[in-house]
């Protein structure tokens, strides 16, 4: 009898980000699904507020604490869930951070460097940090959640729109790379999702009223919709899928719908 094609039993993921919005939907989903669940975020009593909440329901999660810019810290969060469940199959790149809202041609160099280190090259070291055991065990998934702002440019969020391209791309890289050895590497482009990241966005009544009005679906996003693509793409389901974005934005870039009335 064949097993389900969503069943992650005995895989190891890590989660950056996992404390809140997208990515605690993404651990606890994962842990749903039978993965042991790395939950990793800056502040550690936030991590284990998920682990427990994983717990409670039958999985099994831990927390480490990690600030993505910093390199050894991104070691020591590979280390310790090699060390807890002896390697790890799935990892999903999901922390950012957006320090400027305006135009590119005014943002600080500190800001475009922050913005880029950790978008990008935190994803770049912990890919450079866990693709090398995957492929000598003949598979895993990485999943680097992006965004539509990737796709088109935006007069408030270009700089971050540039990161989210990069990821796309980085994805896209690593695909063609590790693909000979069985590993598989994918990213989510979300629209406006409703997190604390994104809540100037979606708190705003006006800004709401338009992005809500711009989208087919007439909604902004919940995490768990992310969630679900994530297992997926961990997930046997998804064994010939690599190097692609998956959209999920409630049909923002296929167009705008006709609103009665307008």
């Amino acid at each position: 009898m064949r097993g389900s094609l969503f069943d992650l039993a005995g895989k190891v993921a890590i989660v950056t980000g996992g404390s809140r919005g997208i990515g605690r939907a993404i651990c606890e989903r994962l842990a749903e699904h039978g993965a042991k669940v790395v939950v990793s975020s800056r502040k550690a009593d936030a991590c284990q507020e998920v682990v427990d909440a994983i717990a409670a329901r039958g999985g099994t999660a831990m927390a480490v604490a990690c600030n993505i810019g910093r390199k050894g810290e991104l070691q020591a969060l590979v280390d310790a869930a090699v060390a807890a469940w002896g390697q790890v199959d799935i990892l999903v790149c999901n922390a950012a951070v957006n320090p400027y809202f305006g135009p590119s041609q005014d943002i600080p160099d500190e800001a475009y460097d922050r913005i880029m280190n950790s978008n990008v090259r935190s994803n770049l070291w912990l890919c450079q940090m866990v693709l090398p055991g995957m492929a000598e065990r003949g598979g895993g998934s990485v999943i680097i959640v992006s965004s539509i702002g990737g796709f088109r440019g935006s007069p408030r969020l270009g700089i971050y729109g540039v990161s989210k391209a990069a990821d796309m791309q980085l994805a896209r890289a690593l695909a063609v790379e590790w693909g000979p050895r069985g590993v598989r590497v994918n990213s989510i482009a979300p629209g406006l999702v409703r997190t604390d990241f994104a809540r100037a966005l979606w708190e705003d009544p006006v800004n709401l009223r338009k992005r809500t009005r711009d989208t087919p679906l007439l909604r902004i996003g919940e995490p768990d919709e992310i969630a679900g693509a994530a297992v997926f793409l961990a997930s046997p389901a998804s064994g010939f899928m690599t190097g692609q974005s998956m959209v999920i934005d409630g049909g923002v870039l296929a167009g705008p719908p006709l609103v009665e009335g307008e």
